[in-house]
């Protein structure tokens, strides 16, 4: 089975790889490389926005919401996961209109506001990137080892390389031919492995019931989420490169509202299962890992479209994310004279500690909320940046008061700026509503009362 597990693995790879690279842009300028301007159909982007923003985290995070809080706060999370392509549907357009020649979030904020204000946006961006390839690569290597023998530094390592490969040659074209392909794969597998999982789910008892969370906490987790993940993926570069790449207005449009919708069913879906194991009694295990307890017990031959699902879903959001980085380092690089062969050996180096991280089997889960609460803190001030009356100390200032706007409520609510410095790290990993509105509230009025006052 070891054998068999690792050549179907290899298989998958190989032809991610092949697709890739068949639709690389032989000897195109760099700004195809980076944007694959006005080239994508509706259709195409709508599945590349579910195949890019569908990681391994929804086997994870969904099922475990649903199982603990319920519902409500589940609805939230999948309302947080597709929010940020229906923002970039909606102000997107105004975006491609103010520049046209656009390729990245950075570049709209040098626009809007100088260097100073990019080089700050360029390194939160790159920064919370960073974070969730080192999460999507430590999650496969995890579901390895929970489905199969074969080593998890192998598939770890595997995926990286793979995705590498043809990113770096083929650049964004390359990123949105594999996400055609792996966005139906992985809605097959997930019809798939999940059908089987509530085939296999126990009868419900007779005193089963949703999760007992009070209303008010549910809706706290919510919005908690709605908030968390909207703000950091509006720093995913990998979205905004979409922003470009679609034919027209009402392409961007029309492909952001086709992905956000799918996002919505597939994370209610996953998460929903995981409600269904909770009120079932089935063991949760420990950690919880709803989804997977559903499989412990189901048939062997499962394992392996259970692991080429996982790869699927880490393969197409690694490689986005690959290309969203080598994008930032591109736009900084020409500046600077540094050709495109210097800027994909500087990608792979960017992966090494990466993938050192990912080897090391930690949560990044803490470090996913931290890296939230800073793309919550500057992400109003950044995206007023169209508002003719802003100006870049009206962002500047918002960002900074959205960091102490972070910290407020937890130095107001215990007395002490250490506590507040301490509940905005988030200790026990536990997402919590007072960091995230704090920041996102500070930042809206201090940028909008700056601007009001200073002219530019």
């Amino acid at each position: 089975m070891l054998y068999l597990t690792s050549a179907v693995l290899g298989a998958a790879l190989c032809c991610f790889a092949y697709l890739g690279l068949r639709a690389r842009w032989v000897d195109g300028p760099v700004d195809d490389y980076v944007t694959a301007r006005n080239s994508q159909t509706s259709s195409t982007l709508g599945l590349s926005f579910l195949a890019s923003g569908m990681g391994a985290w929804i086997l994870f995070a969904p099922p475990e919401i649903g199982a603990f809080v319920g519902p409500l706060a589940l609805a939230g999370y999948a309302v947080g996961s597709a929010l940020p392509f229906i923002v970039l549907g909606l102000y997107g357009p105004k975006i491609r209109r103010a520049l046209p020649e656009g390729r990245s979030i950075a570049e709209f904020a040098d626009a809007c506001y100088g260097k100073g204000v990019r080089r700050w946006v360029t390194l939160v961006s790159v920064g919370y990137m960073a974070c969730f390839l080192a999460a999507e690569l430590t999650a496969i290597g995890a579901i390895t080892g929970l489905l199969s023998d074969v080593p998890p530094a192998l598939v770890i390592i595997g995926v990286a390389l793979t995705t590498l490969v043809y990113t770096a040659v083929g650049g964004l074209r390359a990123s949105l031919a594999t996400d055609r392909w792996q966005a139906w794969l992985l809605l097959a597998l997930l019809l798939a492995v999940g059908s089987v999982a509530l085939w296999r789910l126990p009868a419900m008892p007779s005193e089963a019931a949703l999760p007992s969370v009070p209303v008010t906490n549910a809706l706290s987790v919510a919005l908690t989420l709605v908030i968390a993940v909207t703000a950091a993926n509006l720093f995913h570069q990998g979205y905004w490169q979409r922003v470009w790449a679609a034919q027209d207005d009402q392409s961007l449009g029309r492909g952001a509202w086709l992905g956000g919708g799918m996002t919505v069913v597939v994370v209610m879906i996953i998460g929903g299962l995981g409600t269904l194991a909770a009120m079932s009694g089935v063991a949760l295990g420990e950690p919880p890992m709803p989804f997977f307890a559903l499989l412990s017990d189901a048939p062997a031959w499962l394992s392996l479209p259970a692991l080429v699902l996982a790869v699927t879903l880490v393969a197409s959001s690694v490689d986005t994310l690959q290309n969203g980085i080598a994008s930032l380092v591109v736009a900084r690089s020409e500046q600077r004279g540094v050709s495109l062969v210097a800027t994909r050996w500087i990608t792979l180096i960017l992966m090494v500690p990466v993938v050192i991280i990912a080897l090391q089997g930690l949560s990044v889960l803490r470090l996913f909320l931290i890296a939230d609460l800073l793309c919550a803190a500057i992400v109003v001030p950044v995206l007023l940046g169209l508002w003719q009356r802003m100006t870049p100390l009206a962002a500047v200032g918002g960002g900074i008061a959205g960091l102490i706007g972070a910290v407020l409520p937890g130095w107001v609510s215990q007395g002490s700026l250490v506590a507040g410095f301490l509940a905005a790290s988030f200790p026990g990993s536990v997402p919590t509503l007072g960091p995230f509105l704090g920041a996102l509230v500070a930042s809206t009025l201090v940028s909008v009362v700056i601007a009001a006052v200073i002219r530019k």
